[in-house]
């Protein structure tokens, strides 16, 4: 009767110990049983998240300031494509973000939609455009126009923006509200053309790292 005492005991230990490892296994990252990643649209929100700035929320700005931009008179009614720059967002935020991340998919949107009524210059190439101007003008380089005609256009307007947030914590969790507003300065007078923004906040139990 010990022995089957003991063993009983033994078999019941070994269950709840497969059980707890078993709920131990479905904290956190929920994924199917025997799949390592779990593949999501850049819109959704996964189960790990945190009060920052992430994907579904670069996608729904970005989305929202494209529309926005294409509904102003300076670009629907333009007689000419107008010229934009873009230039670095302002992060105001306590969160350390890829801020080239949010201009470039901006950009893409806008291209994509105006179907060539607005032309982006790549200012951030400059070192490379410069490079092969220089080449083309140097005669190492072949060109279909004048190598000594400077080709590289002037920007009728400057596309920018900001990223402010405010944040509370306390023994119950932690809030974030981030405000994200974008502008077009006319670079001929200075004057802002058109701006809009987005308002986002959460809360959480706990705070995420943001890399």
């Amino acid at each position: 009767m010990h022995k089957r005492t003991v063993s009983h005991l033994l078999s019941a230990a070994t269950v709840a110990a497969i059980s707890l490892l078993a709920g131990c296994s479905t904290y956190g990252v929920k994924n199917p049983s025997g799949t390592g990643v779990t593949v999501l649209k850049a819109d959704e929100q996964g189960t790990v998240a945190g009060t920052g700035i992430e994907s579904q929320d670069i996608v729904a700005v970005t989305d929202k300031m494209a529309r926005s931009i294409l509904e102003i008179p300076q670009i629907a009614n333009a007689a000419t494509p107008p010229n934009i720059a873009v230039l670095p967002i302002e992060n105001g935020t306590r969160f350390a973000i890829n801020k080239e991340q949010m201009t470039t998919r901006l950009r893409a949107r806008l291209v994509s939609q105006t179907r060539g009524k607005v032309v982006f210059l790549a200012r951030d190439r400059m070192p490379a455009l410069e490079k092969e101007q220089q080449l083309k003008q140097n005669g190492q380089l072949t060109s279909a126009t004048d190598p000594r005609v400077v080709e590289f256009r002037g920007a009728d307007y400057f596309l920018t923006g900001n990223l402010d947030g405010s944040s509370t914590r306390n023994s119950r969790g932690v809030s974030d509200y981030v405000l994200y507003t974008f502008k077009l300065i006319d670079v001929r007078t200075s004057a802002i053309v058109w701006e809009d923004l987005a308002e986002i906040k959460k809360q959480g139990l706990e705070d995420s790292a943001y890399r």
